[in-house]
């Protein structure tokens, strides 16, 4: 006879797969709909599931430590270092500052708002301080913020997870045998994070060994390179885990940050598959979350509960936020959306559940009650509210970077949005003809299947957050009917068009589209290959070493510079080529000086163009 836990597992995975396409297809983060889909099949809703169906809380707790330690590895197989130096002083000060600000924060409020001990208190700050990439990936894939907000966060999160989960041990130790030294304390703290490290380390290591210096069968070497990571990563937790409780969380975070920047073969096999992996455990995860949940915990909180939660997030949150990003280039409504953004994940749940249970049998139930009830608070009404909140927040607070939409995944769509996405833009390509779908796919573009000339095609491919649409088929009668439906219907900055015929040019005009002709645009090339061709040469090597790039003078520090004074600060390889304001551009004299909003065209190598564009916005 089987066992009643495999249909459990394979509903729970089915159920959360039809999750995670309702919440692509809603753009609401996928913990909002798990989270739902949880307590309904709970045992506050239809009790199917509960600990019990799992074989009770230890073999419940075993899967989600598994799962936690896929999902906290891929996290921080994405962390990036060059998209972490987008933003590295707000990524540390996050970690540490922000950190002790929530751990002191949380504590005084749980200790005064709930009446409770302040070992209880400072063990359920200690848990509150993780944000999770079990919640903050799901939420930044909605909101498609700029690199130097999201490499934040995500930084937050792992790291955070990681001095969560260790820390709570060493103050839930303290909890039980009150008065031990602060000595002891941090010695317990940095023993099992260092150990947690070393063992992350040597597991990177060896995995690194076999995918660069073992040869793998060439037929079968992407499948041995996924399974040997993935491998790698259930090692690492287990490994340090067993050494000491909570290491694992630091092994496999430490594991995945090394082999993220290793450039390991067939990176992007690997990291499409742990993806993959990753969202069928993530919905697992949440949805198992549900069977530990009870409503009397929380209603015990009463209006105090619910008070501390809401200070929490509208109070102590903004005030780590804003006190980690003083000083940092981060504008006030950045920083103010990643204030909002402040979701709890799986670990403190899973850890205040283990937590309890040893409360209880150390004769104390009102504090295992009180642990349980309010994380679980924090868990759920953050992720509700910032899940359904976010991406009409971001909007609000203009955070989301430039959409360009190409209509037309042909060569010349495809080139452009290589070039756009070089620079940092947020492209979508629409393409009707399947073939080409699957084509424009393959080479790692976004892409919606649909009619560029469709009002509700356009629409969901999110053209009302585009600032550019640029119409680039091969036929200029659809090229035509996309512009005159984008001038019309939406509220989009620019809008290019391509004009295959050069007769056409004229029509596209006077719609008020800039136009480019494909014929005009390459005899201009040739001319300048037979007339001027050092000046080819050049262009040509702009597109692919270097770049051209315009930016409005934002930047207080810059209003009131001279051209000479700003040349200084830029690094090696870009000059400021142009000085724009209103219809009039320039060259720039070196005493020129700045003023608000005018433009600077920066030209040079691509690298420096990015460094020099940061200066002034």
């Amino acid at each position: 006879m089987s066992s009643p836990l495999i249909p459990t597992v394979a509903a729970i995975i089915a159920i959360g797969v039809i999750a995670q396409v309702l919440a692509d297809r809603f753009q609401v983060p996928s913990v909002v709909f798990l989270l739902a889909v949880g307590v309904i099949l709970g045992p506050e809703g239809l009790a199917i599931l509960t600990p019990q169906s799992f074989g009770g809380p230890e073999p419940l707790s075993a899967i989600v430590g598994l799962s936690v330690a896929i999902i906290v590895f891929e996290g921080a197989f994405h962390l990036k270092i060059d998209k972490l130096r987008e933003s590295p002083g707000a990524a540390l000060r996050l970690v540490t500052l922000g950190a002790i600000i929530a751990l002191v924060g949380t504590a005084l409020v749980v200790r005064f708002a709930l009446d409770v001990s302040w070992g209880i208190s400072f063990l359920i700050a200690a848990l509150l301080i993780a944000t999770g990439p079990t919640v903050i990936t799901p939420l930044l894939e909605v909101v498609p913020v700029r690199d130097r907000v999201g490499a934040a966060l995500e930084t937050e999160g792992v790291v955070n997870d990681v001095t969560a989960a260790i820390l709570a041990i060493v103050v839930f130790d303290v909890v039980l045998s009150p008065g031990q030294s602060a000595v002891a304390l941090v010695h317990n703290f940095a023993s099992r994070l260092g150990l947690g490290i070393a063992v992350g380390l040597l597991v990177a290591g060896i995995v690194w060994y076999l995918l660069m210096r073992v040869d793998l069968s060439p037929n079968s070497a992407p499948q041995h390179a996924r399974l040997i990571v993935l491998a790698g990563a259930l090692v690492a937790y287990g490994a340090a885990d067993m050494l000491a409780s909570e290491a694992g969380i630091a092994a496999v975070a430490t594991a995945g940050m090394i082999l993220g920047n290793a450039d390991l073969p067939y990176e992007e096999d690997i990291a499409s598959f742990k993806g993959d992996i990753t969202l069928l455990v993530l919905s697992f995860v949440f949805i198992a979350l549900a069977a530990l949940l009870s409503f009397d915990d929380l209603l015990q909180l009463g209006m105090p509960g619910l008070i501390a939660a809401l200070v929490l997030a509208l109070v102590v949150r903004p005030i780590g936020v804003f006190a980690s990003t003083r000083g940092d280039r981060l504008p006030f409504n950045e920083r103010a959306f990643m204030s909002f953004i402040g979701p709890r994940g799986i670990i403190p749940a899973s850890v205040a559940t283990l937590f309890a249970i040893q409360l209880q049998a150390n004769g104390r139930p009102e504090a295992a009650s009180v642990l349980v009830g309010f994380v679980f608070l924090v868990i759920f009404l953050p992720v509700v509210f910032e899940g359904s909140l976010a991406r009409p927040i971001a909007s609000r607070l203009d955070i989301i970077p430039m959409r360009v939409i190409i209509i037309g995944g042909g060569t010349v769509g495809r080139a452009l949005a290589e070039r756009l996405e070089a620079r940092g833009e947020n492209v979508v390509i629409i393409e009707e003809d399947q073939q080409m779908v699957e084509k424009t796919r393959d080479e790692g573009f976004t892409v919606h299947h649909g009619d560029g000339t469709d009002t509700d095609e356009l629409r969901a491919a999110g053209i009302e957050n585009a600032r550019i649409v640029v119409a680039a088929t091969g036929n200029d009668d659809a090229n035509l009917l996309a512009s005159q439906l984008t001038e019309s219907k939406f509220d989009v900055e620019t809008v290019i068009a391509r004009a295959n015929d050069p007769d056409n040019v004229d029509a596209f005009e006077e719609l008020g589209v800039k136009t480019v002709s494909s014929s005009m645009a390459t005899a201009w090339g040739i001319d300048n290959r037979i007339e001027r061709p050092a000046l080819a040469d050049w262009m040509t090597e702009i597109g692919r070493s270097g770049d051209v790039q315009e930016t409005e003078v934002t930047n207080p520090d810059c209003v009131g510079m001279t051209i000479r004074d700003l040349d200084e600060k830029l690094p090696d390889g870009v000059i400021v080529a142009l000085v724009s304001r209103g219809d009039e551009n320039r060259m720039p004299e070196a005493d020129y000086t700045l003023q608000r909003k005018y433009h600077l065209t920066f030209v040079g190598q691509r690298e420096p163009v990015r460094e020099a564009l940061k200066t002034c916005d």
